[in-house]
């Protein structure tokens, strides 16, 4: 081993580096992606991308308790609740009581909120549109393919949560 490798991270398969470990790649990929989208919509409508999450999710189911917020948008529970609290604030969002469960609200976009939602899903899809213009279609397609497989034997509960869009 050359002495000067060990100092610069540069080690054997075993240790290896932090810039080939699926993880970080995964993580750093994600945010990079999500900092580009949200830097679109966060001046104009001052979303922040938790906040910005959970209208997604409602915007696609209509209605969800803070719980299945957290499982759909794998936030941590506390990140859900405090982005909740800002779009109820904000007048965003709706809270009624669970019919079912007492101890539970559902949550739904208010009108403003759906409008907002309606015109940041464009900016989001268009973005991804750009990310993704550097791949072919059948790349684009494999991709998806492989992310969900990696999903599915990364997450136990990958069967409860939503299936990413093909």
């Amino acid at each position: 081993m050359n002495e000067g490798n060990s100092a610069m991270g540069v080690g054997d398969e075993a240790t290896g580096r932090l810039a080939d470990f699926l993880p970080y790649q995964l993580s750093i990929t994600s945010n990079a992606v999500s900092s580009l989208i949200a830097g679109r919509y966060r001046a104009r409508f001052g979303l922040r991308i938790t906040e910005w999450r959970v209208m997604a999710v409602l915007g696609d189911v209509g209605a969800a308790t803070q719980r299945e917020l957290a499982e759909a948008t794998v936030m941590d529970k506390v990140a859900v609740n405090r982005a909740c609290k800002v779009l109820e604030e904000r007048g965003l969002l709706t809270r009624r009581p669970h019919s079912i469960d007492g101890r539970s609200h559902m949550l739904a976009l208010t009108d403003e909120g759906k409008a907002i939602h309606g015109e940041v899903m464009p900016l989001a899809r268009e973005s991804e549109k750009e990310i993704f213009a550097v791949l072919s279609e059948e790349e684009q397609a494999q991709f998806r393919a492989l992310l969900q497989r990696l999903f599915d034997q990364a997450s136990p509960k990958a069967a409860k949560r939503p299936a990413m869009r093909k």
